[in-house]
């Protein structure tokens, strides 16, 4: 690679002032300097002109120009501690409801939390986002984290579903006392073939994923006729095929759909599913479905008037396609009401803090949401990190990241909706590589993630936001900050009351020399803890070298042996540790697979992580990871359903044993 262009001061100070990294430090905590076309490009991306001089002069001028004003940012963000915040220049704030508080150059101590239009004395109208200091508070618990497609029951219709869940959820808590399960993403793909499987690269995270409804769970099944529900229940898929196939489910669950929306024989079912009471953000991912089956689900390739989604041609085609519209809400409408019968079972059933839904870090630059909020997202980017050891090339994630001035701009409203949104139904939030509340490797269009530079947000005002929205559902936050993160996320993590992540493979002593295994005692307690993840490999896969295995197979090492030796190291590492700590035998011969398996789960029960989840992936050791970094469809990412269906997983003993060990340990410390 050719040494980075040298960036000017002129050319500094302005990437500085719009949020543009001009260096960066690795995985090594190395000082990297990013090329100056590079910093270019991406200012050009933010509409900073900063290709001459001239042009940076000029820009610099207008950054001087406003500070000398004394403007204020079009959103503000405070948390309210029960002290005034001196605001000079405040006149008055207008809250949600409409209702007028006047002020006088400080916000009032007593201040509820909420969404303000801040006025001042010189006519600026700015958000003012009131949040509490803190997200709710996790309580010590223990539960599951479940890839939910691939939890199968007799029922299922080729894919784990949310019927599935509601049992599950029940059965462990009554059962075991478990007191949380964490899903992976159940955001929407989009409504066309081939169905995207991964749940993080999503055609919306505001809308759910239907192919999770439970069909016989909707109230139009169960009042269908004797006709219709056979026509439906001939759709049914089977439940024990070897690979999920996502296009297959989608196929059966959209025709049974079909039947069902044609049998509620509505007068004007239109006018019922899109009337006023419905979301701007409901007619939009609508209006994409229903667009989508007419001319493909890439939006970018559609007839050009019909990309902008605020179009006169939108609006026509809204009216000509309205009851492919009505039936895209109606099945969204029952994908809400299916999800809040699921989070309701697990409050019933007393679970200390319930269900929690991941939130993927962006979307895909195809769908619904990179079509209806491309005023706030930065088109034709895509997001990825920079290069490393592990990934000498980079990554490109092929996701679309917010644009930090126009969130700003629009009060952070796209951003406080997607909140509220997976929130609705949940009872905590895990958020997918939390360190982009900070900042993300942005990769211009058509470079490589090595002609990248990082692009900063206004974390304040992201986590305030974050912090309203948590407050106001009751919501706990997990923040996913694996790997390598900067020193200001891990402190507001804290300060917010946020839990980060603690993994198995992961959690050694850095300060030691070779940095061996902490013990239990030492894991920390602000995180939600776990053996693994569904990027790493499972308990048994770790143990039996298959995470090595499967890479090598596919050509993914460059040296097998070396990567081999490495976990024939580790393992014994883990088995030391686990005798250590007296929770496997010190005996001479080779452990049992299901004894070491056992042994690692009491470990993790024993730490004082706050809250410790565990995987059926796990527990009934199979050695299959869910997704494998790096590939695509050279591995059945997002398609390997758990080799025992959840009647097998409630008679399996090994759930038994290992669930009463985590009883146990939250018994004895209560």
């Amino acid at each position: 690679m050719a040494d980075p262009k040298p960036i000017p001061d002129d050319l500094r100070r302005l990437a500085a002032a719009h949020g543009v990294a001009t260096s960066y430090r690795n995985e090594r905590r190395e000082p990297v300097e990013v090329d100056a076309d590079v910093v270019i490009r991406v200012l050009g991306l933010l509409d900073v002109d900063a290709g001459t001089e001239a042009d940076r002069r000029r820009e610099l001028a207008a950054l001087d120009e406003r500070a000398r004003s004394g403007a204020l940012a079009p959103t503000i963000a405070v948390r309210l501690t029960g002290e005034p915040h001196p605001l000079p220049g405040a006149v008055q704030l207008v809250g949600e409801d409409g209702n007028r508080i006047d002020v006088h150059d400080e916000l009032p101590a007593d201040l509820p939390v909420g969404w303000y239009r801040l006025h001042t004395n010189d006519g600026q109208e700015v958000t003012l986002v009131a949040a509490p200091p803190q997200v709710p508070m996790a309580p010590a618990t223990w539960g599951w984290m479940l890839q939910l497609y691939g939890l199968r029951s007799a029922r299922s219709w080729g894919i784990g579903d949310l019927g599935d869940l509601r049992e599950f959820v029940d059965w462990t808590a009554t059962e075991h006392g478990a007191g949380a399960v964490l899903l992976n993403p159940l955001h929407a793909p989009g409504p066309t073939h081939p169905v995207q499987p991964s749940p993080y690269t999503p055609s919306s995270r505001r809308f759910a994923n239907p192919l999770a409804l439970r069909i016989e769970d909707i109230e139009a099944y169960r009042r269908a006729d004797p006709g219709t529900r056979a026509e439906v229940d001939a759709l049914r898929v089977a439940a024990d095929t070897a690979r999920i196939d996502h296009d297959l489910v989608w196929a059966a669950k959209r025709d049974a759909l079909e039947l069902l929306w044609r049998s509620v024989g509505r007068p004007d079912p239109v006018a019922e599913s899109l009337g006023s009471e419905v979301s701007e953000g409901l007619r939009d991912w609508a209006t994409y479905c229903a667009l989508a089956e007419r001319h493909g689900g890439r939006w970018t390739q559609w007839p050009e008037p019909l990309r902008d989604v605020r179009s006169p041609a939108v609006a026509a085609a809204r009216r000509e396609l309205a009851p492919r519209l009505a039936f895209h809400a109606w099945v969204q409408q029952r994908c809400a009401e299916q999800l809040t019968s699921v989070r309701d079972a697990a409050r019933d059933a007393g679970m200390a803090v319930g269900v929690l839904h991941d939130l993927a870090v962006g979307v895909d630059a195809e769908g619904a949401d990179a079509w209806a909020l491309a005023d706030v997202l930065a088109t034709g980017v895509s997001v990825g990190a920079p290069p490393d050891n592990f990934t000498p090339r980079g990554q490109d994630w092929g996701l679309p990241p917010w644009r930090p001035d126009r969130l700003a701009a629009t009060g952070y409203a796209a951003l406080r909706d997607m909140l509220r949104a997976v929130l609705d139904h949940a009872d905590g939030l895990r958020i997918d590589h939390v360190a982009g509340l900070w900042r993300l490797w942005w990769i211009p269009p058509g470079e490589g993630p090595d002609r990248g530079t990082y692009v900063h947000y206004d974390a304040d005002t992201m986590l305030a936001v974050l912090a309203l929205e948590a407050h106001r559902a009751g919501a706990i936050v997990v923040g996913e900050d694996l790997g390598t993160v900067e020193p200001e996320v891990t402190e507001a993590l804290a300060s917010n009351e946020m839990l980060g992540c603690a993994v198995a493979w992961f959690t050694r002593d850095e300060s030691a020399p070779g940095e061996p295994l902490l013990p239990p005692s030492k894991w920390p307690s602000r995180a939600a803890a776990s053996i693994s993840t569904h990027d790493l490999p499972t308990a048994a896969g770790f143990l039996r070298g298959e995470h090595v295995r499967a890479r090598a197979d596919l050509g993914l090492l460059d040296d097998v042996s070396s990567e081999q030796a490495t976990a024939e190291r580790e393992r014994v590492e883990w088995l030391a540790m686990l005798r250590s700590e007296g929770v496997l035998a010190a005996e001479p011969e080779e452990p049992a697979e299901a004894a070491i398996i056992s042994a690692m789960h009491r470990l993790l029960a024993a730490t004082p992580s706050r809250l410790k989840l565990i995987s059926p992936y796990d527990v009934i050791a199979e050695p299959r990871q869910p997704n494998l970094p790096g590939t695509v469809d050279e591995y059945p990412n997002w398609r390997l359903p758990l080799p025992e269906t959840l009647e097998q997983l409630r008679a399996d003993p090994r759930v038994a044993e290992i669930t009463a060990a985590f009883r146990e340990a939250s018994a004895g410390t209560v």
